[in-house]
C-alpha cells in the first residue's frame, strides 16, 4: 500500500515538473544565447540572423556597409528606427550612384545615413547592436550575398568587442558626409553633339 502511494506521488511530481518546464512559450528566444554564431551563404541563414538581431535591438544600431541592397535588412532597420532605436548608417561612396541601393529608402524613412568619402573603398560589413552585439564577416547586406555568393557571417555577443567596433565606427563617422540622395551620372556627349558645341563656341 505504501509502495503504491509512493509511486503515485512520484508520477504526480513528474507531471508537475514537465508542466513547469513547458511554461515558456516555444517562440521565445532562450535566455542564454550562444556568445558566437557562424553562418554561411548562399542560403545559410545570414539575412535571417541579421534581421533577427535588428528586431531584438532596444537602444542603438550602428551600421557600416560597402553595398546595401537587401530589402529585408533595410526594412528591419527602418522598423527599428520607428520604434525608437537610434539607427546610424555609414555607406561606401559607390552608394551615391548605385542603381539598386537601399540608401534612398533609408534616407526617406528618416534613418541617419552618411557616406564614408575618405577611402578608396569603405569595404566594412559591420553592425553593432545595443553596445553588446557585433555582426561582421564578408557578408554584404545584399540579396546576391544571401542567394548567390559564398560568404560568411560572424555574430559575436561581447560588450568589450562591441566597444572596439563602436570606436572604429565613430572614427569613420567623423570623416563621413551626410547622404543627400542619388547623384546622377554625367551623360556622355555624342561626337556629333561635341562637334556642334565646338562649332557654336567658335562662331563670332
Amino acid at each position: 500500500m505504501k509502495r503504491l502511494l509512493f509511486l503515485r506521488l512520484l508520477c504526480l511530481w513528474g507531471l508537475c515538473f514537465v508542466a513547469a518546464c513547458d511554461v515558456q512559450p516555444r517562440n521565445r528566444l532562450p535566455s542564454a544565447l550562444p556568445p558566437i554564431e557562424v553562418y554561411f551563404s548562399p542560403h545559410g541563414g545570414c539575412t535571417e540572423a541579421v534581421v533577427r538581431e535588428i528586431d531584438a535591438a532596444k537602444s542603438n544600431i550602428l551600421v557600416q556597409a560597402y553595398s546595401f541592397t537587401s530589402a529585408p535588412i533595410a526594412k528591419a532597420l527602418v522598423e527599428a528606427n520607428r520604434r525608437g532605436v537610434a539607427v546610424d548608417v555609414l555607406l561606401d561612396k559607390s552608394q551615391r550612384t548605385e542603381k539598386y541601393s537601399s540608401a534612398d529608402f533609408l534616407l526617406h524613412a528618416g534613418v541617419s545615413t552618411r557616406i564614408d568619402v575618405k577611402h578608396a573603398i569603405a569595404h566594412n560589413k559591420v553592425m553593432i547592436l545595443d553596445n553588446a552585439v557585433v555582426i561582421t564577416g564578408s557578408f554584404n547586406f545584399t540579396a546576391a550575398a544571401e542567394k548567390s555568393n559564398a560568404e560568411n557571417l560572424l555574430l559575436i555577443r561581447d560588450p568589450q568587442m562591441a566597444a572596439i567596433y563602436s570606436a572604429n565606427w565613430q572614427d569613420h563617422c567623423e570623416h563621413s558626409e551626410p547622404y543627400e540622395g542619388k547623384e546622377e551620372k554625367p551623360e556622355r556627349t555624342k561626337p556629333a553633339q561635341r562637334n556642334k558645341e565646338r562649332d557654336d563656341a567658335t562662331e563670332p
